[in-house]
């Protein structure tokens, strides 16, 4: 089931899971942006993202979506890391817009610049994201992105969560999950790979500086994502969005499976998709059939040794996870939650 830009209206597509499919049954004014040739390609062809990467497919729907949410008038802040790297080797670029690349950990900052500046011509027709990775957001640049949100600058934020810092040779960042492998979290000791208790969450971070928009998104549902930007950019203020976007590289899962993936992410509780305003939740996706969380880790060899029997306690904890975020969200349709 999927959520239609504008109208809100939800659609089930029980055809083949693909947007081909679905799009053929909505009207022309219903279908998604890149759906349609009047799309504003706003990440050219041509950019060194590898095979399958989870993040240049949800910079492109973001963008595009906030364009068109913006008539076209929209400039962009990126911060350092994968997406700055393979869109933008100087001299070149891959972006269709005004784009600004800052530092690793400054990219709200430049964001709330680029209002402000804005803001003292008289130019309430332009809007203005900001755009990084897990690790430039929710560590290099917490401190920076909490003074967006507490000054409500009149910028949108988005964070793409590959959880690691891909860039830089897959260290751990604060948004990895327990007992994930990473360059910095070797499988060994007692404690395989990321320890226990880690994972930050920077949507619930973002709620609680009360900002008046927050929302989670991945790639695998399109609709929900170009909804999500449209809403967002109807917002003035500061406003939070995270995209789950898997990486094949980091995660060593196969090119061809990252929507899937991130569907299994959902529908499995280990992300949930929700939306909230003023700090309070308003809005979450409900899970229609849930699967395993098995199911969702063994296609990434970053978690193969969770299934071995001396770590099954390992499993445990990302099973409980998921629990948590049922609860805490209640992703549950009414009939499982029976």
């Amino acid at each position: 089931m999927t959520q239609i830009p504008d109208s809100g209206q939800r659609v089930k597509f029980y055809q083949t899971g693909t947007f081909t499919a679905g799009n053929r049954l909505l009207d022309a004014a219903q279908r998604s942006v890149q759906a349609s040739v009047e799309r504003a390609n706003s990440l050219d062809s041509g950019h060194r993202a590898c095979q399958g990467c989870g993040e240049a497919l949800g910079a492109r729907y973001v963008v595009d979506g906030a364009l068109r949410a913006t008539d076209n008038k929209l400039i962009a802040a990126n911060a350092t890391g994968c997406l700055e790297v393979f869109t933008t080797p100087y001299p070149e670029s891959a972006w269709r817009l005004p784009w600004i690349h800052s530092l690793f950990g400054n990219a709200p900052a430049i964001g709330s610049g680029i209002a402000a500046a804005l803001r003292a011509k008289g130019r309430e027709d332009v809007r203005v994201i900001a755009q990084g990775g897990d690790g430039g957001t929710t560590d290099i640049g917490l401190g920076c992105l909490s003074g967006m949100f507490d000054r409500n600058d009149d910028v949108l934020y988005v964070c793409y969560n590959n959880q690691a810092y891909m860039n830089t040779g897959v260290q751990r960042s604060s948004q990895t999950p327990p007992a994930a492998r990473t360059a910095t979290t070797p499988v060994a000791g007692a404690e395989p790979g990321s320890p226990p208790g880690t994972g930050k969450s920077v949507p619930l971070i973002a709620m609680a500086h009360g900002i008046v928009y927050v929302a989670t998104a991945s790639v695998h549902d399109l609709h929900d994502l170009e909804y999500k930007v449209t809403r967002a950019m109807g917002f003035r203020g500061a406003r939070y969005l995270e995209v789950f976007v898997p990486c094949p590289l980091g995660w060593g899962s196969k090119p061809a499976d990252t929507i899937k993936l991130a569907r299994l992410a959902t529908q499995c509780g280990m992300f949930p998709l929700f939306e909230a305003e003023h700090g309070e939740l308003t809005a979450a996706t409900k899970i229609r059939q849930r699967v395993p969380v098995e199911d969702y880790l063994k296609l990434q060899r970053r978690f193969d040794h969770v299934f071995k029997p001396e770590n099954a306690h390992q499993l445990d904890t990302l099973r409980g996870i998921a629990e948590r975020n049922v609860r805490r969200f209640g992703l549950l349709a009414a009939e499982d939650a029976s």
